[in-house]
């Protein structure tokens, strides 16, 4: 079976935990020892029901504030398909949360409170999917049960969302009416709602397509690891380990090494005890190539037809992660997969007003700011456009004196 990874976003209260929760207890995806805490905790609903939030609110804060904080992870399976949830946190203040929750995921499920509609935490959520390139948006317009079920007002929410979305150039939306607390058109499809012809959002999960990498030329593998035995019995051996970020690596592909620009052919493809033909993303594999070449930690294998950009001076959007603000005097490390290389912000494009999505000048980046920025790096990187490659199109900010991550950088141009 396949893995659909989403995660769950929404204003404070719009309900993210208790729809999971609800998607857990109503597929018999909870454990007894689980089952029996719900039962005995003090947290109930105001009908006197199990309050099903406490399933993902892993932290005290978070059980004792009603809110979620940090991002919670639950996994789960039905007949048709496996399932990994990033329940993620709602306020601004969590942004960075939200983010890192998010940036793996396939699909989004963006709650709206019906009786509320539209706001702007439901843009801000918006435009972080849309920065992300999350490839799927669910809308579930929860807590229909307190407005009758209107489909008036699923109809009037559903309009203005759409007007909002052509903004940000979402493309792939479903529309779902839902409450989690009653578990309308959760698992079930509603017999509250019978003018909803769509199906219920476990349904839509679980048949929803998904594909891990869209274009397969874009063939990429950092070398993590050159095995050379140098042993009697393995005297000419030499194979170039790593786990493959995306495309499609076949016997007798031309590869070429990046950045050195040497070229060479798959000779022999392992994979633990097995030698296929063919390897896909997310495998970790062993290639060996028919010519002995310079080849090292950090260096990027890549589809010779399909070669990625080459630069050290690049435009990327920035999510700044730490509680100190950003310093462009200093000099941090970039992470880019196993390449880490010295940078330097070299200049602050604009920031993102994530509530107005209205770009402003500004000298400084703060804690969950949002914006683009142009990176100069000491090292020649070998990289994708983020919305091209999103596995070869991202790094990381680290903090040298701290040792923290404090930046999460997607690219988007090559500056001239």
């Amino acid at each position: 079976m396949n893995i659909l990874k989403f995660f769950t976003a929404g204003s404070v209260d719009d309900g993210k935990s208790t729809l999971i929760g609800r998607l857990l207890y109503d597929t018999d995806s909870i454990l007894a020892d689980q089952l029996e805490a719900l039962q005995q905790s003090n947290r109930k609903n105001d009908d006197g029901t199990i309050d099903l939030a406490i399933l993902t609110d892993g932290l005290r804060a978070e059980r004792e504030q009603g809110i979620t904080i940090d991002v919670a992870y639950k996994y789960f399976q039905t007949e048709k398909r496996k399932f990994i949830i990033a329940d993620t946190p709602g306020h601004i203040q969590y942004t960075r949360n939200m983010v890192t929750g998010a940036s793996t995921a396939n699909l989004a499920i963006i709650l709206v409170d019906a009786r509320n509609g539209v706001v702007e935490q439901t843009i801000r959520h918006s435009y972080l999917v849309s920065l992300l390139g999350v490839s799927h948006v669910v809308i579930c317009i929860n807590k229909m049960d307190m407005e009758g079920y209107s489909e008036e007002v699923f109809n009037t929410i559903t309009e203005n969302y759409k007007k909002m979305a052509a903004k940000l150039n979402l493309q792939d939306i479903t529309f779902i009416p839902v409450s989690a607390l009653k578990g309308d058109n959760i698992v079930h499809t509603s017999e509250h709602m019978p003018w909803y012809k769509g199906t219920s959002l476990l349904d839509f999960l679980e048949t929803v397509e998904v594909t891990a990498n869209r274009d397969l030329h874009y063939a990429r593998m950092p070398v993590q690891w050159v095995i050379r035995p140098q042993t009697d019995a393995l005297h000419d051996y030499r194979g170039y380990a790593g786990r493959i970020l995306s495309g499609t690596f076949k016997v007798n592909d031309q590869v070429t090494v990046l950045p050195s620009g040497s070229s060479s052919v798959i000779d022999r493809i392992e994979v633990f005890d097995q030698t296929p033909d063919q390897v896909t993303a997310g495998m970790s594999v062993t290639l060996h190539l028919k010519d002995n070449i310079d080849i090292s930690r950090g260096d990027v294998l890549v589809n010779s037809n399909y070669l990625p950009q080459r630069s050290q001076l690049i435009e990327a959007d920035l999510c700044w992660m730490d509680n100190k603000p950003m310093d462009d005097s200093i000099t941090y490390f970039l992470q880019h997969n196993s390449k880490l290389t010295k940078c330097k912000i070299r200049e602050i494009l604009h920031k993102v007003n994530i509530n107005t999505l209205e770009k402003e000048q500004t000298h400084e980046f703060k804690l969950n700011d949002i914006g683009r920025v142009v990176v100069k790096t000491a090292d020649e990187l070998a990289f994708d456009l983020y919305t091209d490659n999103k596995a070869n199109g991202s790094a990381i900010l680290i903090d040298g004196r701290t040792n923290l991550t404090v930046g999460a950088l997607m690219f988007r141009a090559v500056v001239e």
